[in-house]
């Protein structure tokens, strides 16, 4: 038995063609809006999930959307209890807030839809804005992904919200999954 170890969890974005899960590249951050998990992992770090947000998308406080997903890449266990929060914000600039997606988790390569599909980065459909959204900063009031078996995924959204703030010079958010190790 190996435990799962914090290399065992992978943040891969989302992809909304193809006929199955991780099958098909997306790296575009601006796509990735639910259905499948894409073969592209999500490195994380400045400007990996959102752009920059313009002076008018400021103003109109603009609301845009991205679907991630969490591959459980150990082979012995499933992550227990997973919860996604947000470990550190920048703040005074826009927010951030997160939520499960109601589809379960499921097999890295299934055919089915293994999350919700969102039309577009701001106007993705209400079952997506529709979501129990916080902004939980801590694993103990994180937004509860439930059991991810081992090899399995399961997807989470994460809105951006504009407050039309002062321009803000390195705006940006760390989101942490955990859990705990299942056993044999």
């Amino acid at each position: 038995m190996t435990a799962i170890a914090t290399a065992d969890i992978l943040f891969k974005y989302s992809v909304t063609t193809g006929s199955a899960g991780n099958s098909t590249a997306q790296a575009d951050k601006n796509a990735s809006l639910g259905k499948y998990i894409s073969t592209t992992q999500w490195s994380g770090g400045s400007g990996t999930l959102f752009d920059n947000v313009s002076a008018a998308e400021n103003s109109a406080s603009t609301v845009d959307y991205r679907c991630i997903f969490v591959h459980n890449a150990n082979t012995s266990n499933d992550l227990q209890n997973a919860v996604v929060y947000l470990s550190s914000e920048v703040s005074g600039g826009t927010t951030i807030a997160v939520a499960a997606d109601t589809t379960a988790a499921s097999a890295l390569g299934a055919s089915t839809a293994q999350a919700l599909t969102g039309a577009s980065e701001t106007a993705p459909g209400g079952s997506v804005t529709g979501l129990s959204y916080a902004s939980p900063t801590t694993a103990g009031t994180g937004v509860s992904l439930g059991t991810i078996p081992k090899n399995q995924c399961k997807a989470f959204w994460v809105r951006r919200t504009a407050a039309n703030t002062a321009a803000l010079t390195g705006d940006g958010v760390t989101i942490a999954v955990t859990g705990d190790t299942g056993s044999l």
